[in-house]
């Protein structure tokens, strides 16, 4: 691997003016840290796939419509395949396989981080009280976080083998300690 955090952090910033899309990128990276412990090789892979989290969306913010393409070519120049693949396989839309045990991470933790910190947002104590069974009530309510792919939430959890709830608790569990930094430790 020869990217590093700093350079990977510096394209974010750049290609990403959205405070949002930053903290989300931020809270996929510090999922995808913990991931590659309980999935993954533990530290041999806990700095690449923090970057394949915090990367995923990179180019979505100026080029939505060519998202992932951008961000995977800039990947594949610097011969980060393998970031590139689970990059483009956590778009479902380009039917890219599940080879790796990041690419079915990055899938499990994306939408499901995204939507466990909308519901943060709308909790007093945010993340501190949250639990599994809050979040799957939310997740049965279609008009909350809307744009939250659903379908991807359980596929990712089927891909690692996981029971949904356990996996919830996990990503609850890694996101807890960043809250201030995310935004998401209440009011």
């Amino acid at each position: 691997m020869t990217l590093q955090r700093d350079e990977a952090w510096a394209l974010l910033c750049e290609w990403t003016p959205s405070e949002a899309l930053r903290r989300h990128a931020r809270s996929v990276e510090i999922a995808l840290r913990a991931a590659a412990h309980r999935y993954g090789r533990g530290a041999a892979d806990e700095e690449r796939w923090g970057m394949a989290g915090m990367l995923h969306d990179a180019d979505y913010d100026r080029w939505p419509d060519e998202h992932p393409q951008r961000i995977v070519a800039w990947l594949e120049e610097r011969q980060e395949s393998e970031m590139a693949h689970a990059i483009s396989a956590h778009y479902t839309g380009w039917g890219v396989p599940y080879e790796t045990a990041l690419d079915k991470a990055l899938l499990a933790c994306d939408e499901l981080t995204g939507f466990i910190g909308a519901c943060c947002l709308v909790r007093p104590e945010g993340i501190h009280t949250l639990t599994p069974k809050s979040v799957k009530k939310k997740l049965k309510d279609k008009g909350f976080a809307a744009k939250v792919e659903r379908t991807e939430v359980t596929a990712g959890a089927e891909l690692l083998g996981v029971e949904l709830g356990d996996h919830i608790q996990f990503l609850i569990d890694a996101l807890r300690p960043h809250a201030d930094e995310l935004g998401i430790g209440g009011k």
